[in-house]
């Protein structure tokens, strides 16, 4: 990587929470992470520099940043036209040389020796936070199969932060809408076997001495996306006792397609009652939270997944629990008797 290429670029070895501001949340999670020695997909950043150099670039011609700053966000008829025109304005603009080129070397080095697919997942500099999730606002592209695919999709998720739900959520915040910005984090997909999400503490009654577990059968996509009942488990964060085992009917799981992207198909039968986690493989898991959890000090919501290939299990995102941070002014959640309550609930809303 050239050093001019390190201003639109970062690679997740160099990255950590510090870095936010240039690489979003989930960019700057992945660097922290990898940095700490928990396994993640390899990949890199494009950094909000290159968003902000195209953002200008675009804005040369008309506004983009003014127009979301005048829109009432009780107005959904006007967002949604303006979402509309920025939207299609910022998937059509073409990307600078300089920055179309750091991109593409970038991802010839990511797929030295083995071309493979890629995840391109939104990244921007306000998700993530202690105290305000962006969590589901913008875009994430699985199973990208070519250099010029990865180049569509990134400007896709730049598109994104113009979503109707993403400008009216950041106007009802008040965020200043020139503090706004997008990082891109691509890299290198996982064929999952198993995926799902998993919480550091009890995400209904705030219990710290727990884990709530869920996971189904495929890419975790279905899982997030609520399209799937997934088995649920709760275990002793300390203990390790497995307190709650749900195991469900699992009747869909999501796929790669050979020629890119992703699609639902039928689980076998022999395969829908069957617990998609072993109880081994759950231990692995705790322990990887553990891990996690002390990294950063505070609980935490994950999203994992079980490599089809290997059956190491990796982590694909990990960002502060934020229903229960926000109550910390009152008391800490307790042990309950009845260890169910910790899971009945399907965690959705991710990207």
């Amino acid at each position: 990587m050239t050093q001019n290429d390190s201003e639109f670029v970062g690679w997740f070895a160099e990255l950590g929470l510090v870095d936010r501001p240039q690489v979003g949340g989930k960019g700057g999670s992945l660097g922290e992470l990898e940095r700490a020695g928990i396994a993640v997909p390899p990949g890199f950043v494009v950094k909000t520099a290159a968003f902000e150099q195209f953002l200008s670039a675009a804005e040369s011609s008309a506004p983009i940043r003014a127009r979301v700053a005048a829109l009432d966000p009780d107005d959904l008829t006007a967002a949604a036209a303006l979402a509309q025109q920025l939207r299609a304005r910022i998937e059509a603009a073409p990307l600078p040389r300089a920055l179309a080129a750091a991109i593409e070397r970038a991802y010839a080095r990511l797929n030295a020796g083995h071309p493979a697919a890629v995840a391109v997942r939104s990244s921007a500099t306000t998700e993530d936070a202690a105290d305000a999730s962006f969590a589901g606002l913008q875009d994430t592209y699985l199973w990208v199969q070519s250099l010029k695919q990865t180049l569509d999709k990134v400007r896709s998720c730049w598109a994104s932060l113009y979503s109707v739900e993403s400008m009216t959520y950041r106007r009802r915040q008040g965020f200043a809408e020139d503090d706004v910005a997008m990082a891109v984090v691509v890299q290198t997909m996982v064929d999952a076997r198993t995926a799902g999400v998993m919480f550091t503490r009890s995400p209904l009654t705030g219990d710290r001495s727990v884990m709530a577990v869920e996971g189904s059968w495929g890419l975790g996509s279905a899982v997030v996306g609520g399209e799937v009942t997934p088995d649920r488990w709760v275990i002793g964060k300390i203990t390790g006792e497995i307190s709650v085992r749900e195991i469900s009917d699992k009747q869909i799981r999501h796929v790669p397609l050979e020629a890119g992207g992703i699609e639902t198909v039928a689980v076998p039968e022999a395969e829908r009652r069957r617990a998609c986690m072993s109880d081994e493989e759950l231990q692995a898991l705790r322990a990887i939270g553990r891990k996690v959890e002390r990294h950063y000090g505070r609980p935490q919501d994950i999203e994992w997944a079980v490599d089809r290939h290997t059956g190491s299990i990796v982590l694909l995102q990990s960002r502060p629990e934020t229903v229960w941070s926000s109550k910390e002014a009152t008391p800490v959640g307790r042990a309950v008797a009845d260890p169910s309550l910790h899971v009945l609930t399907i965690f959705g809303g991710r990207r």
